[in-house]
């Protein structure tokens, strides 16, 4: 059996994907510059790069070469001197030829807060730790409103 593509074309390179009972073609419900089309992982996504650029501005020589990255949760089998039950980031120093990681573990931290500012402060003062104590300085020295 042959299928027959009209005008040449799979159905999902048509502009016309789908009408329904002749309603007409399908639309978003809401539009991108809505509140509603950013999810949770976005907006964290957004929160994070935002301190990062923060951060970056102010201590360009700490930030540039290190790789951050956001993953879901932390990993089932935490290394033994990892004692924190309430694992929010995590910091991998350099070594052989890869550069220094910070993590942030989005659900962990989303189930700690109310509201996008409480997320926002969470965000910032995990990374500002973890800078830390990659750099072997002080939090406060960072960031002067670190756990405030």
């Amino acid at each position: 059996m042959v299928s027959v593509m009209i005008n040449d074309q799979p159905p999902w390179a048509r502009t016309v994907y789908r009408d329904s009972h002749g309603r007409g073609i399908r639309r978003p419900t809401f539009g991108t510059r809505l509140p509603r089309y950013r999810t949770r992982c976005g907006i964290f996504d957004d929160l994070t790069a935002a301190q990062i650029r923060r951060l970056g501005a102010g201590w360009p020589q700490l930030v540039k070469p290190v790789q951050f990255a956001v993953e879901d949760v932390p990993p089932s089998d935490p290394t033994p001197w990892e004692d924190r039950s309430d694992l929010f980031s995590r910091s991998f120093p350099a070594g052989r030829g890869i550069p220094a990681r910070i993590v942030l573990y989005r659900m962990p931290i989303q189930s700690k807060t109310r509201d996008r500012t409480e997320l926002e402060l969470i965000i910032r003062d995990e990374l500002v730790l973890q800078l830390a104590d990659l750099y072997g300085r002080d939090p406060e020295e960072i960031d002067p409103m670190w756990g405030r």
